[in-house]
């Protein structure tokens, strides 16, 4: 991944904020662009197609959750929301309008440098990979048919649009049909073990991958909640590679 290409919209109606952070990602080579509110945001990403998104909460006009559900209706970007501590209502409906990951205020800027590649290594994995990279193309369970070379995801005939991270949780959960993941396995899967879990984030990422993929969500055929330990893809059907 060269850092140098990689784009960071900042979102934040704070210029103190703003600028801190933009100081600090060009330093360590990233490229900047700022929007100072929520309908900002939103007219940036079509704009500037940015690598990754980080947005305030609380702002006026279109906080931060709007303006995520508002990105997320057009595009996969991921996105980094900043939250207060006393916001954690706040975090989980980020997540569920789409968000990716939150980090904490104050936080620190290295974490922070270290969250964006978490998520850049993630995107970079999924959208290079060559065909000899992996063995297995797709994942067919039931009627669900993943692509891993074109991080498509098919129920029946119709397509499942997916976030890159939804989609490695749905990878992880369709390659081991019937096993049970622990939230703490399916949080390191993409969190690679560099910060400490937050385990209900889990339960939100696995309601919008359902809200995706289940005909009825309210009664999952595919996801099914193993209470008290963590989900699995059903194995009551057929499984091809």
């Amino acid at each position: 991944m060269t850092e140098s290409a990689k784009k960071i919209l900042v979102v934040d109606d704070e210029e103190k904020i703003r600028t801190m952070i933009c100081d600090y990602l060009k330093a360590v080579g990233f490229i900047t662009e700022t929007a100072v509110d929520g309908v900002d945001a939103v007219s940036k990403v079509v704009e500037v197609q940015p690598d990754i998104v980080l947005m305030d909460v609380m702002m006026p006009g279109i906080d931060g959750i709007d303006a995520t559900r508002r990105i997320r209706e057009r595009s996969r970007v991921p996105i980094i929301m900043l939250t207060a501590k006393a916001e954690e209502g706040d975090k989980i409906i980020g997540l569920e309008m789409g968000a990716d990951d939150y980090i904490v205020k104050p936080f620190s800027l290295k974490e922070l440098g270290a969250r964006i590649r978490v998520l850049l290594r993630r995107e970079s994995y999924y959208n290079n990979k060559s065909v000899a990279e992996t063995e297995v193309k797709q994942i067919v369970i039931k009627d669900v048919k993943m692509d891993l070379e074109k991080m498509e995801v098919y129920r029946g005939t119709q397509e499942i649009h997916l976030t890159s991270l939804q989609f490695t949780i749905l990878k992880l959960l369709m390659s081991s049909p019937g096993r049970v993941f622990t939230r703490i396995q399916i949080l390191n899967s993409f969190q690679e073990d560099l910060f400490e879990g937050y385990e209900r984030t889990i339960d939100v990422h696995v309601k919008n991958i359902r809200k995706a993929l289940e005909r009825k969500p309210s009664e999952p055929e595919y996801i099914e909640t193993v209470w008290g330990t963590g989900y699995k893809f059903s194995d009551r059907g057929e499984a091809n590679v």
